[in-house]
């Protein structure tokens, strides 16, 4: 059977349409109103799913680079002022969740430490994320497994026996698997779709995707090709905007054009198994010149696109 899993009111798995992400990620840089138009703009491009990044600053930056100052869009700052100022607050996220409440796209985010985790629980997210950078912090995973929530793992910058390491201390029972490689933006050569076939070889119980940070749309495309059951793109306003995950990210327009094509690509997959169709009848009447004894199942094509096919 094949693996599945469900976020929020969908089943994420094979011979299931793909759930699309759109990774906010920091791009909001720190305020609520840019993030509800990336959320807008998701949910009007087709997405399923917004996720954001929640780290605690002092946490996660370490201790010897608090006190180096750098450029930010808001003028030269201590890096620790600079990750505090992008973080989204409480009463952020509460606006963010009604948000997408109204709008119906299910919410999530990537949890850089454990206080970020226990942060996240108050909003009931349908799922968690693991971001690639954190594949080897057993403790962090460990308490994403102890919510009882399903897990997408991000294998990015990451080798096979880490990645099963990690799958070891999440289990499979409610882990998705995303093939990632973590270069900002990654050219063509290194995005190496084939890894999707030997993920899935590895963890047949759960359904694997892709996180992509190419320029263009074509390999997170193929992914879905390929099988991919999930895929994840960042997304921003500008692609021009301080910050490598701009450079990295698709804008709305970008992100519309690939909703779209992963959406045909998903239904013109089907379901593998040989028929005839409907439509197939005036041209198998016209054109063969030998017909066979036998009565073809037919497949009627003028129905809604999952019950097309049963």
């Amino acid at each position: 059977m094949d693996p599945v899993q469900r976020i929020g009111n969908r089943l994420v798995g094979a011979r299931k349409p793909a759930y699309v992400i759109a990774e906010i990620g920091i791009n909001h840089d720190g305020s609520v109103e840019v993030a509800k138009q990336l959320i807008g703009g998701a949910v009007a491009a087709g997405c399923d799913a917004v996720k954001f990044q929640k780290r605690t600053p002092e946490r996660c930056v370490p201790r010897d680079q608090w006190k180096v100052e750098r450029e930010t869009p808001w003028g030269r700052m201590e890096y620790i002022e600079y990750k505090r100022r992008i973080e989204l607050g409480y009463d952020d996220y509460l606006e963010i969740d009604r948000f997408c409440e109204e709008l119906g796209v299910d919410w999530f985010a990537s949890c850089w430490d454990e206080e970020s985790v226990e942060f996240m629980e108050q909003f009931d997210p349908p799922c968690y994320k693991v971001a690639s950078a954190s594949l080897t912090d057993h403790a962090l995973l460990r308490a994403m497994r102890q919510t009882g929530r399903p897990v997408i793992l991000s294998t990015g910058m990451s080798t096979m026996a880490e990645i099963e390491a990690a799958v070891a201390v999440i289990g499979q029972e409610r882990l998705l698997v995303a093939h990632s490689t973590s270069v900002y933006p990654c050219e063509d050569e290194d995005v190496n779709l084939r890894v999707l076939g030997v993920l899935a070889e590895r963890f047949p119980s759960c359904p694997i995707g892709y996180s992509g940070h190419e320029r263009g749309v074509a390999p997170t495309v193929a992914a879905v090709a390929l099988g991919a059951t999930f895929v994840e793109r960042h997304v921003t306003l500008d692609r021009g905007r301080w910050g490598t995950d701009h450079a990295a990210s698709l804008d709305l327009e970008a992100l519309g054009i690939l909703v779209r094509q992963v959406r045909e690509v998903s239904l013109a997959l089907g379901d593998g198994v040989k028929r005839v169709y409907e439509r197939e009848l005036p041209y198998r009447q016209k054109l063969r010149r030998v017909m066979s004894a036998e009565t073809p199942e037919v497949c009627a094509t003028d129905r809604e696109p999952e019950s097309a096919c049963p």
